[in-house]
């Protein structure tokens, strides 16, 4: 997945049990997909409690911010509940999207399909605005230049 490509569509469940399609997420506006390898773990819990203390730019920006990982639904709401995360949370559970996205690590300490790390603009008409997916489960994404594409 690059810079100018077609973003997959998916309908994957949010903390609700819920289906949530891209469609719905990229709306009006532009939105930002974070992958992420699993809920709880510490890099993983340190991102995503990053973008919740964030979220006023990313609202004033009018970004839709949805975090997708491999865990389930109950497991992705107790994480939300637990880090007073303010955004959507995707379970990626059958791993089709992660699969789309092309980020996904095969084997992950003897796990088979994880999703890696990944940061994906997209803009309301599904086009990939900036595509970043790490193979290094310990870093960040380049949040400065995630800002850049945003605004």
């Amino acid at each position: 997945m690059k810079k100018g490509d077609k973003a997959p569509d998916f309908s994957l469940q949010n903390t609700e049990g819920n289906y949530i399609t891209l469609s719905e997420i990229t709306g009006e506006g532009k939105s930002l997909l974070l992958f992420f390898p699993l809920a709880f773990s510490g890099i993983c819990t340190d991102e995503m409690c990053i973008i919740r203390d964030n979220m006023k730019l990313y609202n004033s920006l009018k970004v839709n911010v949805a975090g997708i990982s491999i865990d389930s639904f109950f497991t992705l709401r107790e994480f939300k509940r637990s880090n007073n995360l303010n955004f959507i949370l995707l379970s990626d559970f059958n791993k089709t999207a992660s699969r789309n996205y092309q980020c996904i690590y095969e084997d992950y300490y003897g796990m088979k399909g994880v999703s890696k790390r990944g940061a994906f603009v997209i803009d309301r008409d599904k086009t990939i605005l900036y595509a970043e997916i790490l193979d290094q489960d310990d870093q960040f994404p380049d949040f400065n230049t995630i800002f850049k594409h945003l605004s």
